[in-house]
């Protein structure tokens, strides 16, 4: 069950990174300054941050199952549909609609992780699915160029999109809900605004706009950095723009195991959590060295610590909604906190065009560096116990929650 999610969460990030890869020939092709093509991203971002809104909950209702499915359909349709852009707009378009439906993929994996592990192991299981975006993101640069290089961006575009749909294939007749998992007794429905008015949800969600912007701007500016900071060729950008992304599936496997491991030597759960993530969110700081040097090696070896840095914290952090809520609430829970991410994402987005265009990627390498560290301290102060007893309470009485 978790190898499907891995394979959706692939498939995933080849259509997600599709366009980074494509991005210096279709800034040439239809003319996109930075800025312009910040918007672009934008327009993904802002359809990610509504989607994540209500996917959850669409999930929650229509079961992992259907509300899944549904998810993997509407973005590999959308991926296709960027075959026929022709120009910055209709591109934006598809980017929207690419963003409903990917921001499905994590409130639905956080279900079939609490569907079919238990509290130690939800970590690295969380880690092994998440996984599949560093995959996904290994695969792009070289078999994108490579499509590119010998048919065309549009063909890329489609032929990626088309593997959504070879997956469906699989997942429909597979998936089930353990019986384990029937038998816990779930909440009664709870409202989107109850949910939110939690101090685990709010507080939750401002953490992660500080943490999730920093992937963002990898996989959507990375090849644009290799290219235009450090000159690389198409050809070039295949070859070595997948290492980062190779490292940073380690940092998924790496931050679950270590989580688990404390947690297996008797360490509380929110402090095992929370210690791990915040040794993870100090790796990230190595994206400020990366952009510093000269010799381009180091440059790339320093940013693959810092992309595992950010994989093994969010690693860690997919389980904390599963920690707090019974299992027919966490689709939900992950999706109103995530909204956080795509709001973050958004701003740091049209930042990031700006600064690049009048100042250099200096200044926004630096910033990401320092941002993960706001995040973990926001994890500590302000997101209150992981535990069921922590998540009855908030629901109890939202205003008191978790004091």
């Amino acid at each position: 069950m978790i190898a499907l999610v891995f394979l959706a969460t692939v498939i995933n990030y080849l259509d997600r990174q599709t366009l980074s890869v494509a991005a210096p020939v279709l800034r040439e092709q239809f003319h996109m300054s930075n800025q312009e093509y910040s918007r672009v991203v934008f327009a993904f971002l802002l359809a990610y941050t509504i989607s994540n809104g209500f996917s959850g909950g669409l999930l929650d209702r229509l079961g992992t199952r259907v509300g899944y499915a549904i998810c993997v359909a509407v973005w590999s349709a959308a991926a296709m549909m960027h075959a026929l852009a022709a120009g910055p707009l209709f591109l934006a378009a598809s980017r929207f609609l690419l963003g409903i439906g990917e921001a499905g993929n994590w409130p639905a994996g956080v279900k079939v992780v609490a569907e079919w592990f238990p509290e130690r192991e939800r970590a690295l299981a969380s880690g092994i699915f998440n996984s599949g975006s560093s995959v996904g993101a290994i695969i792009a640069p070289p078999l994108v160029a490579w499509i590119i290089l010998n048919s065309g961006w549009r063909a890329a575009f489609l032929l990626v999109g088309l593997s959504g749909a070879a997956w469906l294939l699989v997942w429909w007749p597979t998936y089930h809900v353990p019986e384990a998992a029937k038998d816990e007794i779930p909440l009664p429905p709870v409202s989107s605004l109850r949910l939110f008015r939690t101090k685990f949800v709010w507080s939750f969600k401002l953490s992660k706009i500080f943490l999730d912007p920093v992937w963002y701007f990898y996989i959507f500016w990375f090849p644009e950095y290799l290219k235009n900071a450090r000159h690389f060729s198409m050809a070039s950008i295949g070859k070595y723009g997948w290492i980062p992304f190779m490292v940073s599936g380690i940092g998924n496997l790496l931050g679950g195991w270590s989580c688990g491991l404390l947690i297996k030597r008797g360490w509380p759960v929110t402090l095992a959590r929370k210690t791990t993530v915040t040794f993870f969110a100090a790796l990230m700081l190595s994206a400020i060295p990366a952009v510093l040097v000269d010799d381009v090696r180091l440059s790339i070896g320093w940013l693959s610590v810092a992309m595992a840095g950010y994989t093994g914290a969010l690693a860690i952090t997919l389980s904390f909604p599963s920690d707090v809520f019974p299992k027919n609430l966490v689709g939900s829970v992950w999706g109103l906190a995530s909204m956080g991410a795509g709001f973050g994402g958004m701003v740091f987005t049209l930042i990031t065009g700006w600064v690049v265009d009048h100042y250099s990627y200096v200044p926004v390498f630096i910033g990401f560096g320092i941002l993960p560290l706001i995040s973990a301290t926001i994890i500590w102060t302000m997101v209150g116990p992981l535990t069921k007893k922590a998540g009855l309470a908030a629901l109890a009485s939202p205003a008191h929650a978790q004091t």
